[in-house]
């Protein structure tokens, strides 16, 4: 029988048991991570430095951009395995690991749904959209969801912090995740699960309605523009956010919807990909189509060198 303990480190394997792929796909990792952190510093430097890009689209897509930072230092322990050789993780990073990831996921969640309903208002209601629509109270919604994924993830992990796990437990990922943990644990999951499916109903599906219905009527109102230039310009913006929300909530689903017998099988690459590759597709997704953005580093990089 298992020896269940109060768990004081994981076998977290990471890259180690990919043998001679082992360094191709570290050397792939970090230059994803080098990328992602300056295309991403990009976005946020000229969202801040451009006063045209003063507007509540380009107010959230610097959020994204955060988001999308902090979501690719989550494989950092990847680093350290490597130099170092060891592939135990302490009970305290692991469950920082889960808090973390979950808090940034929720958070661009939320970011990714209001962002749907910023354009539905745009389109939509234009004459209407600087009364119902301001910096200012962006920030309180941007806020506001930053802190109830904040509350949510405690709940999550403070939930996780009561289940027991064999010794020695071998976590098969790039690093933890609370659904791994639900699958490794040998205590009684029920209470985890049941929250986790009472956030989706109370948050995720609300959430992908609004994202649903914002774009129905979106395409509706896109379909009436007459203008070719405008309809090109709805089109550009809203197909660049609609690429960005099929990409997340595709890998959550994947992630969250597939046989518990499957999950250990596809979750290290869930993992890259959505840890490592979507926080560098979402700002070039956004930057290749988005005719402001490409504007604004032209100017700034006039500037540059134009200043002796």
């Amino acid at each position: 029988m298992a020896n269940l303990t109060s768990q004081s480190e994981f076998i977290l394997l990471g890259l180690s048991d990919l043998g001679y792929s082992q360094i191709p796909v570290f050397l792939l990792i970090f230059l994803f991570n080098v990328a992602t952190l300056a295309v991403n510093l990009l976005i946020i430097s000229l969202v801040i430095s451009d006063s045209h890009l003063h507007t509540p689209m380009y107010f959230f897509l610097g959020n994204l951009s955060v988001l999308d930072i902090f979501n690719s230092i989550s494989v950092l322990h990847v680093y350290f395995d490597i130099f170092t050789g060891n592939t135990l993780i302490s009970y305290p990073t692991c469950i920082s690991q889960v808090f973390f990831f979950l808090w940034f996921c929720c958070t661009e969640c939320f970011i990714l749904d209001i962002m749907s309903y910023d354009r539905y208002v745009a389109i939509c209601h234009p004459l209407h959209y600087t009364t119902m629509i301001n910096i200012p109270l962006c920030v309180k919604v941007a806020f506001f969801f930053w802190v109830l994924s904040f509350a949510i993830s405690l709940l999550h992990t403070l939930n996780t912090l009561r289940l027991a796990f064999p010794d020695p437990t071998t976590i098969p990922n790039l690093f933890c995740e609370l659904y791994e943990l639900f699958q490794l644990s040998s205590s009684d999951t029920y209470l985890n699960y049941f929250l986790i499916y009472f956030q989706a109903a109370c948050f995720s599906v609300p959430g992908f309605l609004v994202t649903f219905l914002s774009y129905v009527y979106i395409f509706k109102t896109i379909l009436k523009i007459t203008m070719k230039d405008g309809r090109r310009k709805a089109y550009s913006t809203c197909i660049s956010h609609l690429t960005v929300v099929f990409i997340f909530y595709g890998a959550l689903f994947f992630n969250y919807c597939q046989p518990k017998t499957k999950i250990f099988l596809a979750g290290r690459w869930l993992a890259v990909f959505y840890s490592v590759v979507t926080p560098l597709l979402n700002p070039i997704i956004y930057s290749l189509r988005n005719s402001d953005l490409i504007d604004a580093l032209h100017k700034t990089l006039s500037r540059i060198v134009s200043t002796p």
